[in-house]
């Protein structure tokens, strides 16, 4: 049987899966690498597991939002993310929006 926190729970998922990417194309405006991601969406509230993450930063380069690159300076190679041009256009379409329907909830209510 379906509890009221195990639907609230479901709805706070699909609400927080659009937000990480918003989140995910802010934050790495400044290159960074997916654990300092992780600790940084953390930090600010955002909840994400390695599991999803990694996945979605993958997708969004893939999609051209990020630009990845290895840094081989170190005794491991790591990879670094940073918010593309056209991340950035999607960004600020995704803010704008994401305005628009704050205000549109808060009129309802």
């Amino acid at each position: 049987m379906t509890t009221e926190e195990d639907v609230l729970s479901g709805h706070l998922q699909e609400l927080r899966r659009g937000t990480v990417v918003v989140a995910s194309l802010a934050t790495l405006r400044t290159p960074g690498y997916g654990y300092a991601l992780l600790e940084t969406l953390d930090r600010a509230g955002f909840g994400v597991d390695a599991n999803t993450l990694y996945p979605l930063l993958r997708r969004l380069e893939k999609q051209g939002l990020l630009v990845a690159e290895w840094n081989t300076d170190e005794s491991r190679p790591r990879k670094f993310y940073r918010t593309s041009p056209e991340g950035e256009a999607v960004l600020t379409a995704l803010r704008t929006d994401w305005r628009a329907l704050d205000a549109a909830i808060s009129d309802l209510a």
